[in-house]
């Protein structure tokens, strides 16, 4: 495995980095490779699994919302 230095890093930044390191229980070094990897591992969108689910979620909901309906609640309280 390769090795990095990163330099310069903001006071703010590191300290908020050690302490999620520590409440997950990683070394530092551990906790910034586990979010590089999640920053920068892309997945693919299963787009039908997705579809499944919404409508899953759909045929739970007893009302259905017409469109006016949702206009209004969204304009709610605008001015």
């Amino acid at each position: 495995m390769q090795a990095i230095t990163v330099k310069n890093i903001p006071d703010d930044i590191h300290k908020q980095l050690k302490d999620i390191a520590k409440l997950n229980h990683r070394s530092l070094n551990n906790e910034i490779i586990y979010c590089l990897e999640k920053y920068l591992k892309v997945s693919k969108i299963d787009s039908a699994s997705i579809l499944r689910k919404a409508q899953i979620t759909r045929s739970k909901i007893k009302h259905h919302f017409s469109d006016s309906e949702i206009q209004d609640a969204k304009n709610e309280g605008r001015e």
